[in-house]
Order: C-alpha cells, then sequence, then structure tokens
C-alpha cells in the first residue's frame, strides 16, 4: 500500500551546515497494518510521518501510495492528505467551533456534504469515539484527552485509507492516556492501517502488528512485536527495549511530603499503564516506611517498571542499617504480613551503604 524508498530529509539551520534528519528511509506498510514507531527523541520518528503526509516534503527518494508516486510533479497533495489523515499531538482543534462543527468543516467544504448528512455522520463518528454527549460543546470546555478524541473523530470523518498518529498521548495528563488508547485499539480491530510514534512501549507492544525502531534517522530494526521486545538483534534495539523506568525518592527525615511521593507512584503506576500495581507498590512503600521511621536514619527508594517484561519492582535502601527490619523480632507483625502479602518476591541484600531490600510486585 505504501512504499518508501531512499527517502532523506534535510533541513537548513542557521549556521549554514544542513541537519540530516532521515537518512535513507526504505520500509513497505501494507493495507490493515498497524505500524509503531518506536526509538529515542531526536531520532526521526515524527519527521517521517511528516513527509508522508507531504507535510514537509522529503529531500529524495520516492512514496508510492496505492501504486503512484506521490512526490511526482502535479499529484494532488489536497487529495493525498484526506487519504491519509494525521492526528497531532495537540490537538489543533478550531477553539471558535463546536466539536461537531470541528468534526464536519472538512467533509463540507472537501467532499461536498450537506449540512444533515455531515452532521449525522459527525455525530456517529464522535459516537465512536465516545465523544457523542459533547457535540455541542466547546473545545475549552473539555479534558486533553476529549480533545483528542475529538481529533481523531474529524480525522475518521474524511474516510482516509491511513491514520498517522504523531505520539498522540504525549500532551496528555498519565490519568487521560488510556481513553485515547482504547480509541486507537478500536480501530486497529477495525483494521484500519494505522502508522503510531509513541513512547508507550506497553501500548506498541499490545497493539501493533509489526513495529519499527529509528535511531539516527534510520530504521535501524523491523519485526513483530514479538522479534522487537524479546528478541531484538541489534545492541541499539536492546538497550532502547531493556529500559527501566525509575521513580526515586531520597527521605532524610520524617517530616517528608508523604502524599505528595505517593500522588507521584500513582502517576507513575498510570503513566506507564499498571494501574493495578498501583494499591500494592502504595502498601509496601507506606508499610515500609513505618517499620522503619523508629530507627531515625535515611531511606532510599526506588519505584521500577521494565518495558521489556512489564515488571515493577520496588527498591527500599536503609542507609546505616545492617538487619532487615522484616526479621526484627520487634517488628509489627501485622505491617510484615502485609507486605510479605503484598510482594511477589523478597529479596535482602547487604551493601556497603546498608540493608537493601528488592521487592517484586
Amino acid at each position: 500500500m505504501i512504499s518508501v524508498r531512499h527517502v532523506t530529509k534535510t533541513f537548513p539551520t542557521p549556521n549554514g551546515k544542513p541537519l540530516q534528519v532521515l537518512r535513507d528511509i526504505n520500509c513497505e506498510i501494507r493495507e490493515g497494518e498497524i505500524v509503531s514507531i518506536i526509538g529515542p527523541s531526536g531520532s526521526g520518528k515524527s519527521t517521517l510521518l511528516r513527509v508522508l503526509n507531504l507535510l514537509d516534503p522529503p529531500t529524495s527518494g520516492e512514496i508510492i501510495v496505492d501504486g503512484e508516486n506521490i512526490l511526482s510533479k502535479g499529484f494532488p497533495v489536497n487529495k493525498h492528505r484526506e487519504k491519509m489523515g494525521m492526528v497531532f499531538q495537540n490537538f489543533n482543534l478550531f477553539e471558535h467551533l463546536s466539536v461537531l462543527d470541528n468534526v464536519t468543516l472538512a467533509p463540507m467544504k472537501l467532499h461536498g456534504l450537506s449540512p444533515e448528512q455531515a452532521r449525522q455522520e459527525g455525530i456517529e463518528y464522535l459516537r465512536k469515539v465516545g465523544m457523542a454527549e459533547k457535540a455541542d460543546a466547546m473545545p475549552s470546555q473539555l479534558s486533553g484527552g476529549q480533545k483528542q478524541r475529538v481529533a481523531i473523530a474529524r480525522t475518521l470523518a474524511m474516510r482516509p485509507s491511513t491514520i498517522l498518529f504523531d505520539e498522540p498521548t504525549s500532551s496528555l495528563d498519565p490519568t487521560m492516556v488510556g481513553e485515547v488508547q482504547g480509541v486507537i485499539r478500536t480501530l486497529a480491530i477495525d483494521k484500519m492501517t494505522m502508522l503510531i510514534v509513541t513512547h508507550e512501549m506497553k501500548f506498541a507492544r499490545d497493539v501493533s502488528t509489526r513495529v519499527f525502531f529509528m535511531d539516527e534517522g534510520v530504521i535501524l530494526e523491523e519485526g513483530t512485536p514479538e522479534q522487537i521486545f524479546n528478541h531484538p538483534q541489534l545492541p541499539a534495539t536492546r538497550t532502547f527495549v531493556h529500559r527501566i523506568r525509575s521513580l526515586v525518592f531520597d527521605i532524610a527525615s520524617r517530616d517528608f511530603d508523604f502524599y505528595d511521593m505517593t500522588s507521584q507512584i500513582k502517576q507513575f503506576c498510570i503513566r506507564h499503564s499498571i494501574p493495578e500495581k498501583m494499591n500494592p507498590i502504595t502498601h509496601v512503600v507506606e508499610e515500609m516506611l513505618n517499620l522503619l521511621a523508629q530507627y531515625n536514619k535515611p531511606v532510599h527508594i526506588e519505584v521500577n517498571y521494565s518495558e521489556l517484561d512489564y515488571s515493577s519492582s520496588v527498591v527500599i535502601l536503609h542507609k546505616g542499617e545492617t538487619l532487615s527490619p522484616l526479621e526484627r523480632p520487634d517488628s509489627d507483625e501485622l505491617a510484615v504480613m502485609i507486605i510479605r502479602g503484598m510482594s511477589k518476591d523478597i529479596q535482602t541484600e547487604p551493601t556497603p551503604e546498608g540493608i537493601k531490600l528488592t521487592f517484586q510486585m
């Protein structure tokens, strides 16, 4: 359906030295595929989408869509963009128009739909993304997640054959990420062809039929989610997909802000799509801090999440101590029982700084 051949993209810079963002991109995207594009910041992921949509025409190469070279002279660019819709990070809704008017404007202007037909279809697309109830609302009355769902409905209203998603959840509060991902999952079930630039590894793994790993302007590796996340071939891919996300706290006294810490832990769990770990992690941290409070020693806490195997853990370093509070005869038995019950496994390790406990959650 889409064939990209030797595509490059270079931007001018103030110092006169051109910046090459894409270097010899080659790939094929078949009808009905869901391709997630992952990689570090600055690797050219978003630029690749903009090149495909011709928002940033490539410097060289060919892009063949349904047998036509879209870079050929006289090619109808606007028609191409109607067939290849794009959903941006920042929604780009018309703030002076209602939700429904945002969805119906382009179909009436470009497809010649009557206002009544556009309204009927617009309501259906809003219903598809769970926003029909907000049809008459203004964008300023919506949350970020709701705005992004309206943006998706607006794109669907143009009846595209392909949708490009440029980090559609990156501008959202973590609590709103799931609602947008849910809509994209629904489109995946409907076999809509999609290219998704995302930093959400769990989402990419779950929704994709194929994954591109980009770095330094090239697609270094591609394959199924199983291949990319479980059996990456290149060191750069392995390093990227094996990375561990961490939330760190250093507690020097009893007067720390416990409520802020638990709020950060909850946001961390939501951001990484592990809400089911929220209660076990917060309970373990809370009960451990209660056990450690009597010793009045500094405590280092890490909440970790691995994007490779979706595992999560809590690491607590009790500085200046050599014995685990879980083993002390004077420790609160109920607290110890709660901690052990909430943890899949507990490892204890003496270190030069103090006793280190790792709780697998």
